[in-house]
């Protein structure tokens, strides 16, 4: 009976070690990405864009001096860029070079114009297919050591022109997935003037040690920063009032060692929705997942909190979502989506100690976006673990878990969630090895009660 009793002690002991050790990992790892990210060195060489003429008066074309103050940064082997306190009209893009901040300082504005005439072609990315479309307003391609900071604002001024492409748009998105599903040469997807695909606000590409910090954005025409084949980045401090349709606030894509951090989210569409590729092509890129990516301290408000997808081809891994909170309504807190046209990956996502107010779903995964896709190639969702979460109300679901049944999502452990009220609690398909511990959706049950 001792050695039992023994036994049993030594078990339990084993078991709370083995949790404990997978809780100091968890730290271990998100502190392993955070440290490995290089923070941009920029010499001390520094301009003010009014030394080129650049005007904050909100009329003056400031393009010219944005482009001669960028042109002196190079020459300097880099340098910051000041825009000191007023509005700046720039008609065109801001294309950065490396080792170059551009630093707003307070009550400062940067104002882009929105005739597409004035963005040239530029190597882009569009909802994951590779194409040659109008220039993000702030474009860097194959540059190190950036950064924009300060307390200025970055405003696309999309409201009035950009956002009527919306509705012409889907002629062009659905031309861009056909040259990706029939591997159209890159030099042969050329869109621009007589097509209507919007650019983005913010775009580093094939770029590394990056930072955007503390500036506010607004008014973009499509996604508001997008992270395309990039790594090394650092992302803080940032606030959005950005409501334009698709109006992402980060997308990260084919794009690792990421830190998002003290972030406080306000967009027309998801907050944080990290991709790898769409399809054909995603699939020619596996060996440049999404991955190493830590989302810590923010506040989310807007159409969903955290997405994975539903552009993922090349697949995405090692993602820590942690001490997060709602400050409005969201559609859905975690959404994970692909479909059986994807192919690829989503593995290894930690999410813990989360706060939503009002949501329509709680936690939604889904192997089957909007029922699309030929079948041919479903994806893997699977090793997820979601901890702590606390909701107030869920107007649809709790939490629903759909995989393929030749492709179950599995190895999902869910410890801790209440959901305090939901018109439905917990819906799973197609899943298999699924642990669950201390969920509680509605009131929480305690003594049943007693024969009367």
């Amino acid at each position: 009976m001792k050695n039992n009793s023994f036994y049993f002690v030594l078990l339990l002991c084993c078991n709370v070690l083995c949790s404990q050790t997978k809780i100091v990992d968890k730290k271990l790892e998100i502190e392993r990405i955070v440290n490995s990210i290089q923070l941009p060195v920029v010499p001390n060489y520094k301009v003010t864009v009014t030394q080129f003429g650049a005007k904050g008066d909100s009329v003056t074309n400031c393009k010219s001096a944005f482009d001669k103050a960028m042109k002196a940064c190079l020459k300097k082997h880099g340098g910051t860029i000041i825009v000191p306190k007023g509005i700046y009209t720039i008609n065109g893009p801001i294309h950065f070079v490396s080792n170059v901040k551009l630093h707003l300082e307070t009550g400062a504005k940067i104002r882009f114009g929105s005739n597409s005439k004035d963005y040239p072609l530029v190597l882009t990315s569009w909802e994951g297919t590779m194409l040659y479309n109008y220039s993000p307003l702030i474009y860097g391609n194959n540059v190190e050591n950036v950064a924009i900071t300060g307390n200025g604002i970055i405003d696309g001024e999309a409201k009035d022109a950009w956002i009527k492409w919306k509705p012409l748009e889907e002629k062009d998105k659905l031309l861009s997935r056909e040259m990706n599903h029939n591997n159209v040469p890159l030099k042969d997807r050329v869109f621009g003037e007589g097509h209507f695909l919007r650019p983005q606000l913010i775009q580093f590409f094939n770029s590394k040690n990056i930072l955007i910090e503390d500036v506010k954005i607004e008014d973009s025409p499509f996604w508001c920063i997008h992270l395309l084949k990039s790594k090394s980045i650092t992302l803080r401090g940032l606030k959005y009032d950005a409501q334009n349709n698709n109006n992402d606030g980060i997308d990260p894509e084919y794009s690792s060692d990421i830190l998002i951090e003290k972030i406080q989210f306000d967009n027309g569409d998801d907050n944080v929705a990290i991709k790898a590729g769409r399809d054909n092509e995603g699939r020619d890129n596996s060996n440049s997942p999404s991955e190493n990516i830590v989302i810590r301290n923010c506040e989310f408000k807007g159409l969903h909190a955290v997405v994975i997808g539903s552009e993922m081809s090349a697949g995405v891994r090692n993602v820590y979502v942690d001490n997060c909170k709602a400050r409005g309504y969201l559609k859905r807190g975690i959404y994970i989506k692909t479909n059986s046209d994807r192919g690829g990956f989503v593995k290894e996502l930690h999410f813990s100690n989360i706060t939503l107010g009002k949501v329509e779903d709680c936690i939604y995964m889904t192997a089957n976006y909007h029922g699309e896709g030929s079948g041919l190639y479903p994806s893997k969702i699977s090793d997820i673990s979601i901890s702590n979460i606390t909701c107030e109300a869920a107007s649809n679901t709790a939490i629903i878990i759909e995989g393929f049944p030749e492709k179950k999502v599995e190895n999902v452990v869910l410890d801790r969630i209440t959901v305090k009220s939901a018109k439905n609690g917990m819906t799973l398909i197609n899943t298999q090895n699924i642990s669950v511990n201390e969920i509680i959706i509605g009131d929480k049950i305690g003594v049943p009660s007693s024969v009367k």
